[in-house]
């Protein structure tokens, strides 16, 4: 029997998403793929996966699975969110063998927004244009183009177990405070005045509770436009940052639509687009500025991080629930008492 990935229950907005659908944009496809593009390939890189293989991507309301028809490595990456094996605590970046029968939990924790669950061999799932990524406004990828609902059974090929025992991932790349966000001023900051860039360089500005997927909506003073807000419609990148006439700068996402029509002030560099994506509502942040230099130098420590295996260390267990143990054969033998010697 092929080892099966069951999903048990699933908060709102849990997806598959790979690396990305890209080279449609000219079509008016997006490229979807992972809000946290570095913790997405941080879990496929812990289980020697290809950095773009499909994994879970689990939002704020969580996901509980188990392994059917044979045991499955995982490693769990992205925010610190609350783990637990069968009633263990687990850290936030882990990677395990999860057993059939056994149950893994992700939940939201103290801050993040989304964690990645990745499994040691490929998700078999056919490829919509070249993609198995999520995209659920057009209905493409992942699993019939939709959110995962508690039982989805997902099988695994090639699949490998992960470590015996559960260890945590050295990762710290991904403590990544979100307070200051870099970004490339552009395309169209000649759309404001100097004052008005220096404003939204100085911010503050506060995440909203109603992003998603498409966006990040921040909360400020609004900002003002110089040349009027609509611009002949052109393409959107992931991280631009669109001022409406309203003036509350927008962060187009992974499901951002592919072109639009508000002067973009600046777009967020891709380093960066995780270290926002992980900002839960109401985080203040500011934005930083920075030239091409810097960001591509941002983007070759971050391959190079990336390029090297993920260290890992064996957990010594200090919270073991009664049903952790009750869960493990811990008895060698029995002795009848009448048998003892006096």
């Amino acid at each position: 029997m092929t080892p099966r990935l069951s999903i048990l229950s699933a908060g709102p907005g849990v997806t598959l998403q790979d690396g990305g659908r890209h080279g449609y944009l000219r079509y008016g496809i997006t490229a979807a793929g992972p809000m946290d593009p570095l913790a997405h390939a941080t879990a496929n890189r812990a289980l020697g996966n290809p950095l773009g293989a499909t994994a879970l991507e689990v939002s704020l309301g969580g996901v509980e699975v188990t392994a059917e028809g044979g045991p499955l490595g995982v490693a769990v990456a992205g925010g610190a969110f609350r783990i637990g094996l069968d009633g263990a605590s687990l850290p936030p970046a882990c990677a395990l063998t999860l057993q059939p029968g056994s149950s893994l939990t992700l939940r939201a924790g103290r801050a993040g927004a989304w964690a990645y669950l990745a499994v040691a061999g490929r998700l078999d799932l056919a490829p919509t244009l070249g993609s198995t990524a999520t995209h659920t406004r057009s209905g493409f990828g992942g699993l019939d183009g939709r959110a995962l609902r508690a039982g989805d059974r997902l099988a695994v090929a090639e699949s490998r177990p992960g470590p015996a025992d559960p260890h945590a991932l050295l990762a710290p790349w991904l403590v990544r405070p979100p307070e200051e966000i870099r970004v490339l001023l552009g395309p169209q900051d000649d759309f404001f005045a100097e004052d008005q860039i220096a404003a939204f360089l100085a911010g503050p500005w506060t995440v909203t509770t109603k992003g998603d997927r498409m966006a990040c909506f921040l909360d400020g003073t609004p900002l003002t436009h110089a040349k009027g807000y609509n611009i002949v419609s052109d393409g959107i990148a992931m991280g631009a940052i669109q001022v409406p006439g309203e003036g509350w700068p927008i962060v187009l996402m992974a499901d951002r639509q592919s072109t639009g029509g508000y002067p973009k002030i600046a777009t967020v560099i891709g380093p960066d687009l995780g270290r926002l994506a992980q900002a839960q509502g109401g985080t203040r942040i500011r934005f930083r500025a920075v030239d091409r230099t810097a960001a591509l130098a941002a983007r070759r420590a971050e391959a190079e991080v990336l390029a090297r295996p993920v260290a890992m260390e064996p957990l010594i267990r200090t919270d073991f629930s009664a049903e952790f143990l009750l869960g493990r054969n811990l008895i060698g033998g029995v002795v009848d008492g009448a048998q003892a010697s006096p």
